[in-house]
């Protein structure tokens, strides 16, 4: 068995975590609550991982995009070593088709469900983003739902830190509260 590891990082929303071993990317956390928090969170994909000093090249290159991507750049995934183990073959489709959406735009759960085959498993898309186990390398944050509505975000802070995401990326706008401040 070989081994997995863990590490925390800093970022523009806040302390991030991968966990990552042999097969690439096992698993990305947005920030908890606390840093046991996120680790935790990690560790659900992750059992057993170890904290790590340093991140492989591979690794570093992923966290670097992140802490990019956190502060307004232009950073894309497309590349990353992700381990699927576990992911069912579904899910892996609708990760491979949300890998392809660039910054600042966005999809519905519908488009991608018609890509997949049939608009009646938007429902499924929605499932298998919810459960994403690489949020922003898999950019779950820009599948919205029809119109436009801010659904079925499983990170903490959910649909709010989904806002900021696309905010932060250009794909929306300024609502009321950012202009007037709050």
């Amino acid at each position: 068995m070989s081994e997995t590891s863990v590490m925390l990082f800093d970022t523009a929303l806040g302390r991030c975590g991968i966990a990552w071993g042999a097969g690439g990317i096992v698993a990305v956390s947005f920030p908890e609550v606390d840093d046991d928090g996120t680790l935790a969170r990690l560790r659900r994909r992750a059992a057993g991982a170890v904290e790590a000093a340093e991140a492989p090249e591979a690794i570093a290159t992923v966290i670097s995009g992140i802490r990019k991507l956190s502060d307004g750049g232009d950073a894309r995934f497309g590349e990353a070593p992700l381990d699927f183990g576990g992911v069912g073959d579904f899910e892996r489709s609708v990760y491979d088709l949300t890998r392809r959406i660039a910054p600042g735009e966005i999809r519905t759960y519908g488009e991608i469900a018609r890509e997949l085959g049939d608009v009646a498993l938007s429902r499924r898309v929605g499932q298998a983003l919810g459960n994403n186990p690489f949020p922003i390398v898999v950019p779950c944050h820009r599948v919205v739902g029809a119109g436009g509505t801010m659904t079925g975000f499983s990170a903490p802070g959910g649909t709010e830190t989904k806002r900021r995401l696309l905010k932060i990326e250009g794909a929306i706008g300024p609502d009321l509260l950012d202009l007037m401040g709050g």
